[in-house]
């Protein structure tokens, strides 16, 4: 095996964020760019010389090449075995399993998660560490510092790996071997849940209709609820991933998974719908005739998942995102659990599942997990959600509408606006954090403010801080609005406005969310000033 040393210079704007480094696929296939950013991450973890590292993505354009650009640095860099999936596929939770399972040294995964796929669309890749997790703030921060000393990078002068089919094959000797990308999965799926009951479910006529948005679940999807549960064929639409999602824009919201939606309001609905995004870590949830946000899913979940054999012994306690709604925290104060709440980001979860604090994690962003992994997981949360609706009994309507009563509802919604140049989104901010101690007092929109803070996160499992994680603004009555700007675009900045309003009258929990937050948006609106700052009339996507 030839190794060839290619003298680099640093290229600016490898700064890797919650998700690690995303940019337009154009830019990922520049002259040296790749190939630095895989150095710097080699180098940020202190090496890989005789380490085993896991490969796989979201089958996104250019995953294909990248994929054997990495192959052939990890052996150039000493690595002693990389284990990727067939066709470089792997959705993220199946990577993380992977890295778990097997006790690698780590992966990286080659997806840009929700984002669309394509030459003029966008890419990534990010490092997850031995724990299967998005890598600590640590590694980022010293994989970054690598980016802007690098000065060389090394890569094998190999042929191409055959990853059609399972195998074991070398780069000079380096082991890379080539696995089936669902197997795995399917039977940590198949330990945690009862697989009998969802037969039994299937096979008594509960009709469902699962979008893998020509994504990476796809395989995973049709394996799962068609070959292993019995589901009808066709239960998993749009199955076949492709390098540009067919097309779409592969985030499973009302916007984006509308023909699913459609199709679930309509008067022919199956039982239940599900989607889930490009590499396969979100999820949407809509029963017949009704849509359950991600904030409203992780409360229902948190509260049912005893009901699947993996977490028949109750929870350890939950954890949601800073902007995903209270929902979850008023089942943790029944369960008598704790309910921990973190900045926008999976690793933030990740020291709370190691340590055992937390079982269930969720964001608003339609991102649920548990312990079983340290990623978000979007076919892991269908198969509870049908797990609890086979135990229980009841239709998606019904179950959210006992919660509901139960605990109050919690209205909820997302405003984006999105490509907003990111010099103006930066001065908002700015600004509105220079008024916040103003704030308190005033009144905007009929609504008064009662708080007006900066959500800083001190870690409870290793004592590190995290600032400026968002402004909440919070308004007499229980009302807040929350703005922080989003860092997984790849284009300007998108500005993220969260609402929310508790409603406990029974009476009062059929309303439209949009209607029943109408307030909290017009305060937010007066306070904030986003539509005449970004010149837009209104967000791009209200989910």
């Amino acid at each position: 095996m030839e190794i060839i040393e290619t003298r680099t210079t640093p290229i600016e704007g490898q700064k890797p964020g919650t998700s690690g480094l995303r940019k337009k696929t154009h830019v990922f296939m520049g002259p040296h760019y790749l190939e630095n950013y895989v150095q710097s991450i080699f180098d940020g973890i202190g090496g890989v010389d005789g380490k085993t590292l896991v490969l796989g993505g979201d089958g996104r354009y250019f995953n294909d090449r990248a994929a054997q650009v990495i192959l052939r640095m990890a052996a150039a860099n000493g690595a002693a075995k990389v284990i990727v999936g067939v066709g470089a596929l792997l959705s993220t939770p199946a990577a993380s399993n992977l890295i778990r399972k097997r006790g690698t040294d780590g992966g990286l995964i080659l997806s840009a998660s929700h984002n669309p796929g394509g030459p003029e669309e966008d890419f990534g890749l990010k490092y997850n560490g031995p724990n299967g997790g998005p890598a600590s703030e640590g590694v980022t921060d010293r994989i970054y510092a690598a980016t802007q000393t690098i000065t060389g990078y090394k890569i094998a002068e190999a042929h191409d790996v055959d990853l059609s089919a399972p195998g074991t094959h070398r780069i000079g000797p380096m082991e890379v071997e080539v696995i089936d990308p669902v197997t795995d999965y399917a039977a940590l799926m198949e330990e945690l849940f009862d697989f009998d009951a969802l037969r039994a479910l299937f096979s008594g006529g509960f009709t469902m209709t699962f979008d893998a948005m020509h994504a990476v679940t796809g395989p995973y999807a049709k394996t799962i609820l068609e070959g292993k549960l019995g589901a009808a064929a066709g239960t998993v639409i749009n199955a076949e991933p492709k390098p540009d999602f067919g097309g779409g824009h592969p985030d499973p919201n009302p916007i984006w998974a509308k023909p699913l939606v459609d199709r679930m309001m309509g008067g022919d609905a199956p039982d239940f719908g599900a989607a889930s995004d490009g590499d396969g870590d979100r999820n949407m949830i809509v029963g017949r005739g009704i849509y359950i946000t991600p904030s409203d899913s992780l409360a229902v979940l948190a509260a049912n998942a005893p009901l699947a054999p993996a977490y028949a012994g109750g929870l350890a306690g939950v954890a949601r995102s800073m902007p995903t709604s209270a929902a979850v925290d008023r089942v943790a104060e029944k369960l008598g659990i704790d309910c921990y709440e973190t900045p926008t980001g999976w690793k933030f979860f990740g020291n709370l599942l190691d340590a055992g604090r937390a079982t269930l994690c969720g964001e608003e962003s339609a991102g649920t997990g548990s312990d079983h992994v340290r990623e978000k997981d979007g076919l892991w949360a269908v198969l509870l959600w049908l797990n609890i609706l086979a135990k229980s009994g009841k239709s998606v309507a019904e179950l959210m509408a006992d919660h509901w009563q139960t605990y109050g509802r919690n209205y909820y919604s997302r405003h984006d606006y999105e490509d907003v140049d990111a010099g103006v989104a930066n001065e908002m901010v700015e600004e509105l954090r220079g008024r916040l101690a103003e704030l308190p007092g005033q009144e905007h929109g009929g609504l008064t403010v009662e708080s007006a803070t900066e959500f800083s996160y001190d870690d409870p499992v290793d004592g590190s801080r995290s600032a400026r994680q968002g402004l909440i603004i919070a308004f007499e009555g229980g009302a807040r609005a929350v703005i922080r700007l989003s860092g997984t675009g790849t284009v300007g900045a998108t500005i993220r406005l969260y609402l929310e309003r508790l409603e406990t009258d029974p009476a009062k929990l059929d309303a439209d969310p949009q209607d029943a937050l109408a307030p909290v948006i017009a305060a937010a609106e007066s306070i904030a000033g986003i539509k005449e700052r970004s010149g837009r009339e209104g967000p791009n996507v209200i989910t």
